[in-house]
């Protein structure tokens, strides 16, 4: 019984009955000493990790209103390794310029971005470890997969840019699923408190260890944050260390759980995973997988998604095949079982380079079939504008973002290359022209723009 009064769920149990009713005075003896105990395993947990906690600034490069600007963002992350490896997200270092990080015995220091991965986002950095040699704190890795609803947990950061800061919750769902913020990963749901300026910072267990990484990107509602769970950072940390990102492989299957209650569609089966459809062009297509067949095993592992919150942990075993080499899938197509085989590619990036053109007051971007799978229906390779300063003479003009961009006096642009070598020749030309003709494709239709650029909206 002795053992029971001393653990930490019990003692947070006790203290909240003792919250909502009377407690006979001889009862508050048994409760004092649990609840103690309780805040003593937080305090501890606390301080296994709170030292490791950074808080990160950034200046980046920023190109979405139209022009060249730098910008300055804040977040969190966490040092996992004595020689001075910290995790963040990727929407907290993206672009960056320069990271600078802030530990919290005052220590400031520079960071290299060792590696991103937008699917996910996460983010891996090396600290310029100090010349005095002086020790770094670091925070252990903990298996995400013991989680159970209810257990406690912080979230540790520097939410709205205040450095060193805890708060306290439960872990409210441990495998959320959110198809908009990731194929490849389910999410830790927690009511404790994730502020902006949280991202890229730790969530913390009883036991100091680090549980999932913190991502304000997530955030859907004012009361519920969202982390990256440990299981799948430790699967992905090798591949961050070895190439910088992680190389996904790109099958083209679109993949539907075989309880859908979305689509409100269910299977009468208990085991595979349903073909929803394949991408066009894509290495299942070639091969023959068709919408409607169960694929029940990948390299002889057999594999079920019942509901859609199985499909982020398949998704990602086809994920983390080497592109290029052969894989061979089980399937049973009505009743036929069948085997085919083929090569997945390289997913490649998952958003296109950009580039700014000043006078024009415009900046465009590569159209990316990941990005903006809605502009490679029309047109799969090609630029597209991705941002208009306002006021600005793209603006002027009638340009609109998302106007993918044909024909410059009569010239073909398929490459930023292009567009870059048009746009320099214009300038070097402006006393003689500055009127230039562009023929762009807006929602399926062509339509002729006249860009004025006369006017220098910088001065």
């Amino acid at each position: 019984m002795s053992s029971l009064l001393t653990s930490p769920l019990l003692g947070a149990t006790l203290a909240a009955l003792a919250a909502f009713a009377p407690v006979a005075p001889d009862a508050r003896a048994e409760i004092a000493p649990a609840l103690l105990d309780f805040r003593e395993v937080v305090r501890d947990a606390k301080d296994k990790v709170f030292p490791a906690v950074l808080y990160v600034k950034c200046r980046r490069e920023a190109l979405e209103r139209g022009r060249q600007a730098t910008a300055e963002v804040a977040g969190s992350g966490v040092i996992i390794s004595p020689d001075g490896l910290a995790l963040s997200n990727w929407h907290v270092v993206e672009k960056a310029l320069e990271v600078r990080c802030l530990l919290s015995d005052g220590r400031a220091m520079d960071a290299t971005i060792l590696g991103t991965d937008k699917s996910t986002d996460l983010a891996l950095l090396q600290l310029h470890l100090p010349e005095d040699g002086a020790a770094l704190p670091y925070a252990e890795l903990g298996d995400s997969r013991l989680l159970t609803e209810g257990d406690f947990v912080m979230a540790m950061g520097a939410p709205w840019g205040l450095n060193r800061s805890v708060s306290l919750g439960v872990v409210s769902c441990v495998d959320r699923y959110l198809p908009a913020a990731s194929e490849y990963s389910l999410w830790l749901q927690t009511d404790a408190s994730i502020s902006p300026g949280n991202s890229g910072g730790p969530l913390v267990n009883t036991d100091g260890e680090v549980i999932g990484i913190n991502t304000r990107g997530a955030i859907i509602g004012g009361d519920l944050g969202f982390a990256v769970p440990s299981e799948t950072i430790l699967e992905l940390l090798p591949h961050f260390r070895q190439r910088g990102e992680v190389e996904w492989a790109w099958t083209g299957l679109q993949l539907q759980p075989l309880r859908d209650f979305e689509r409100n569609t269910y299977f009468d089966a208990e085991e595979g995973v349903v073909v929803a459809g394949t991408d066009p062009d894509s290495p299942a297509r070639r091969a023959g997988v068709l919408t409607g067949d169960r694929i029940v095993a990948l390299n002889g592992t057999r594999i079920t998604a019942l509901t859609a919150e199985g499909l982020p942990g398949i998704r990602r075993k086809f994920g983390l095949l080497p592109p290029g080499e052969l894989l061979q899938i089980e399937l049973l197509r009505g009743e036929q079982p069948m085997e085919i085989s083929f090569a997945p590619r390289v997913k490649g990036t998952v958003e296109g380079d950009q580039l700014a053109l000043p006078r024009w007051d415009m900046t465009v971007r590569t159209i990316n079939q990941f990005a903006n799978p809605g502009l490679y229906f029309h047109r799969q390779d090609g630029i597209f504008l991705y941002g208009i300063r306002r006021p600005g003479n793209a603006q002027n003009a009638g340009f609109s973002s998302r106007d993918i961009l044909l024909e410059i006096e009569g010239q073909p642009v398929q490459t930023l290359e292009d567009v870059q070598r048009i746009h320099q020749n214009a300038i070097e030309q402006i006393d003689e022209r500055h009127r230039l003709r562009f023929t762009v494709l807006r929602n399926g239709l062509r339509r002729e723009i006249v860009l004025d650029f006369s006017r220098d909206f910088e001065r």
